[in-house]
């Protein structure tokens, strides 16, 4: 059963946060964040705005994928999570 968009952009916050508190992630995670951002790019209420947030996220877990060190690569972009979680807030899929 394939998960509807708010459902997705909540998961995809919840990577974020999760990642934000813990400073710690996993490959897995990373790949189910390129999955989720795939599937909300399509959705036609993604501005461009949005849809750059979604490009950040994207790259941050395209190079968290293939970092040495997973951990340091999140500490590297601590500074973002809140901006990300902030902006992708505002999106409304419903």
């Amino acid at each position: 059963m394939p998960l509807n968009e708010q459902y997705q952009l909540s998961l995809l916050q919840d990577i974020l946060r999760n990642h934000q508190i813990d400073c710690c992630g996993t490959v897995s995670e990373y790949e189910q964040m390129q999955r989720l951002i795939h599937s909300l790019q399509g959705h036609k209420q993604v501005n461009n705005e949005m849809n750059n947030t979604l490009v950040d996220v994207y790259n941050y877990s395209l190079q968290g994928q293939n970092a040495d060190n997973i951990d340091d690569h999140i500490l590297k972009h601590k500074e973002n999570f809140e901006q990300w979680i902030n902006n992708l807030n505002d999106l409304n899929l419903t």
